[in-house]
């Protein structure tokens, strides 16, 4: 299981994340090894994932390739929030939201970013409403 959360940093690089993520979200839906997925969409302009993978050697395989290896660098410029969780289980049933922020609070690790928020470095951010929510 992956959790991923980034919020940007100005509006203005809004267009740019969210074309990467379009990109990385046809990756993912063509990646071997994804087993589900879904999004979420706040108000405060985080952006959060799940994903369930068949194993390690699988999410590697996607995050380290195509566009998601592309988008990574220009992420670090344009968050100021961005982190990330993972952990094993038995099933590829995805988390309910409130568990995933949950785990991101006590167990996520913060991304390196060039301009990070405040409360970046422990993953102190503020939760808001989610604006949008679907499966991958």
């Amino acid at each position: 299981m992956r959790v991923t959360r980034f919020r940007v940093r100005s509006l203005r690089f809004l267009p740019f994340f969210l074309i990467h993520a379009q990109r990385c979200l046809a990756q993912i839906r063509r990646s071997d090894g994804y087993l589900a997925g879904a999004l979420r969409h706040d108000r405060d302009h985080a952006y959060w994932t799940t994903s369930v993978w068949r194993d390690e050697a699988a999410l590697m395989a996607y995050v380290t390739g195509g566009a998601h290896r592309t988008a990574m660098p220009k992420i670090s410029e344009w968050g100021e929030e961005a982190s990330t969780v993972r952990w094993v289980q038995d099933s590829a049933e995805l988390p309910s939201w409130p568990e995933a922020i949950e785990r991101m609070r006590r167990e996520g690790h913060a991304v390196p970013l060039r301009h990070p928020g405040l409360g970046h470095a422990n993953l102190d951010f503020a939760l808001s409403e989610p604006a949008h929510m679907a499966r991958i």
